[in-house]
């Protein structure tokens, strides 16, 4: 199972723009990505799911591949 575990795709997300003066919605989608203050990093696994948390927040974050 660790080999499987190892297989998972990571994407490193950085908050770069502040939630303040944001749609309540696209607060929400960033703190339920763990992100709470600028400039944090969080790992988060490579899906659909992520993905699309990503592209409603993509003016706000950056994303690397991990």
């Amino acid at each position: 199972m660790a080999a499987n575990n190892e297989a998972v795709k990571k994407l490193k997300i950085t908050l770069i723009r502040s939630t303040i003066g944001q749609v309540p919605k696209n607060r929400a989608t960033v703190e339920a990505m763990g992100l709470r203050k600028i400039n944090q990093t969080v790992e988060l696994p490579d899906n659909p799911c992520t993905r699309g948390q990503i592209q409603k927040v993509r003016h706000m974050v950056k994303v690397e591949e991990a």
